[in-house]
């Protein structure tokens, strides 16, 4: 990394929010990956301008990340700069029936904001354990929703350092798409419109759907969620299971015993295990029933 980079980072920025050489296995879901050369929490979106413009004049790379759920970092870790949305940037503001979102806002923090405003639509996602910023970039769903039924419009911050506001219609939300995967512009903001509730009705499905992912799921381990997308016509799960892949190992990574769907690291997984163990159960799912299994997680760093 260029130490010229470095020194411009330490003298603009408040060096409590600057780490070299941090390791990312503190920074994701699945407690796995190697170091990030510099890791910066911004608190604004002006200073997501001012950063993406001096790694630019660099020529750093830049690499964007929210609560690292749905994520695996290799275990070379990433080189450059790692740009962490967190609670340093994760403000909430109610106008009327519509909530401005900061990126590093978590989504059962959201959720929780808004029903007790008596706001609803986000149910679905107050278990899913993501920052809003990376739930957009994704389009996270659960229980048969998704982000594109709330999501208004996204502010971003593209790679020249430049503000973009997108309305709904322009960002190509897909299953686990958005238009986000196709270019290298930071979600900064973010405007949802919900609509009016009861609080206790919306509090009782929240408390339903959290019952039913802790029923279901295996939340005591470290995991990225699900590891594969849901292929068409079936469940992720329900093949792997049926493929009598449950609890199978490979170092530290496991086919979770609970839910098939799920790898979980059961004890110092490390990225390769993962990968190894995601071909394993691709090749056996696919031998046993002609059905191609294609991750969800999202792969990232050196090996």
């Amino acid at each position: 990394m260029n130490k010229d980079f470095v020194r411009a980072c330490y003298k603009d920025f408040d060096a409590t929010r600057l780490f070299a050489d941090a390791p990312m296995r503190f920074h994701t879901t699945f407690r796995i990956g190697g170091p990030a050369d510099l890791l910066f929490y911004p608190k604004n979106t002006e200073e997501v301008q001012k950063i993406i413009r001096m790694a630019k004049e660099y020529g750093e790379p830049i690499t964007l990340l929210g609560n690292g759920s749905n994520i695996l970092v290799r275990d070379g870790g990433i080189r450059g700069l790692v740009i962490r949305f967190s609670h340093k940037m994760a403000n909430v503001a109610c106008e009327g029936t519509d909530l401005i979102v900061d990126a590093g806002a978590l989504l059962r923090d959201i959720a929780a904001f808004a029903q007790k405003r008596g706001l609803s639509g986000l149910e679905f996602a107050c278990g899913i354990p993501g920052s809003i910023g990376g739930a957009i970039f994704m389009n996270a769903g659960a229980y048969d929703d998704e982000m594109k039924s709330v999501v208004a419009s996204v502010k971003t911050v593209t790679p020249t350092g430049d503000i973009h506001l997108y309305s709904a219609d322009e960002l190509d939300f897909g299953y686990r798409h958005s238009i986000f995967q196709s270019c290298d512009e930071a979600i900064c903001e973010t405007r949802l419109h919900l609509h009016k509730e009861d609080v206790h009705i919306i509090l009782q499905k929240m408390q339903d759907l959290n019952d039913r992912r802790a029923s279901k799921q295996p939340l005591t381990y470290p995991s990225a969620g699900s590891t594969f997308k849901r292929p068409p016509g079936y469940f992720a799960g329900t093949l792997i299971d049926q493929t009598g892949l449950k609890g199978l190992t490979v170092g530290g990574a496991q086919v979770s015993q609970k839910h098939a769907g799920f790898i979980i690291n059961i004890g110092n997984a490390t990225a390769q295990d993962v990968l190894q163990l995601v071909s394993v159960v691709q090749k056996r799912v696919y031998a046993k029933h002609a059905v191609e299994l294609f991750p969800e997680l999202r792969v990232i760093g050196e090996l």
